[in-house]
């Protein structure tokens, strides 16, 4: 049987702790599709997996138009790939279609689009909340959300919130969506909890990269859009020097400056949107930027300005694709880290 995971944001990180969480249930689950082996590749395995756990892209979707999972996952939806897809509605209704053809659904009701329009979507459908059962669409019985600090799944309390490792209300999302996947799948509650309490997190999502003169380096190179960027700085203490630019795509920017405005102390912009980033903050009248161009340039300057503003953190946010300078988000943030570690070599 297959778990399909898809979404604009937080596809790879419940993909990654779903699999963490079957394997410590003593299961052979590889991660595939986006992430780990390519799904053709595990036909080729000399043990075939007892499930497959596959993050699957709306071009995926596109291309696999029979797919159908036991268990298909949706994390979120915002405007992403729209030079590909044109409309949201096109890029819903693509996603849509993977949800539709699986046996099991689960959804996030904490996603304002996908609360409105999957409603109807799916005859088996499990939906989650951070914020509550109050907060769930459906059958609070077939839901998945956090109460008093703990993880309720299908009206069991399974694991404590406290033992997740990651930052941010996002990964708590994701921590629901890959819970109500191991109830589902009959996954007993203590490898649940084993499995949360040792995920270390997935490399280039908020990842701590070492600490210099008090100040945490985080490399959040996967931010490759504004609502990603702006989880981000929702989930770190302020004050903040950001990293951001690349090579920009359309969205709306509006929640990513106000969180600027709220929460960062200057911004460091670096690629080919530093232009067009630095016009947008002057809108807002923000007007602590800098234009460094590249990434060696934008950690020297951050470790020497977190100390001027006093900031806890130096974050690697961009809100952009990578490709004006690198070949892919993994390449920027591996460049990254090699920067922040040569500074306290």
């Amino acid at each position: 049987p297959w778990v399909g995971i898809t979404g604009t944001n937080g596809k790879t990180t419940t993909t990654s702790l779903v699999a963490a969480i079957f394997k410590t249930a003593g299961l052979n689950t590889p991660a595939c599709g986006n992430i780990g082996y390519a799904a053709c590749e595990l036909a080729l395995l000399e043990t075939p997996p007892d499930w497959v756990i596959a993050e699957i892209s709306s071009y995926q979707i596109e291309s696999s138009n029979t797919l159908a999972p036991q268990i298909g996952v949706w994390t979120t939806l915002t405007p992403d790939h729209l030079s590909r897809h044109h409309t949201i509605e096109n890029y819903f209704n693509i996603k849509a279609s993977l949800l539709n053809r699986s046996q099991i659904q689960v959804f996030n009701s904490d996603d304002s689009y996908i609360r409105q329009n999957a409603i109807n979507l799916g005859h088996n459908a499990h939906w989650t909340s951070v914020k509550g059962k109050a907060n769930l669409v459906g059958d609070i019985a077939k839901g998945i959300y956090i109460e008093d600090g703990w993880v309720v799944a299908l009206g069991e309390k399974t694991v404590s919130v406290e033992s997740l490792r990651m930052l941010g209300s996002h990964n708590q999302q994701n921590l629901l969506m890959a819970v109500a996947v191991a109830k589902l799948a009959g996954i007993e509650k203590e490898a649940i909890a084993e499995a949360v309490k040792t995920f270390p997190g997935v490399p280039h999502r908020l990842e701590y990269i070492c600490t210099w003169n008090g100040v945490d380096f985080l490399n959040d190179s996967k931010a490759t859009n504004y609502d990603a960027a702006a989880m981000g700085l929702s989930a770190v203490p302020g004050p903040v020097l950001l990293i951001a630019g690349g090579e920009a795509k359309q969205g709306n920017d509006n929640d990513w400056l106000r969180r600027i405005k709220e929460k960062v102390a200057a911004v460091l912009l670096i690629g080919d949107a530093a232009e067009t980033f630095a016009k947008r903050l002057q809108k807002i009248n923000f007007h602590n930027y800098e234009i460094v161009g590249e990434m060696e340039r934008a950690v020297i300057r951050g470790a020497a300005l977190a100390k001027k503003y006093d900031a806890k953190v130096v974050l690697l946010s961009p809100a952009c694709a990578s490709f004006d300078q690198y070949q892919n988000f993994e390449q920027r943030g591996d460049h990254f880290r090699e920067l922040c570690l040569q500074l306290i070599s």
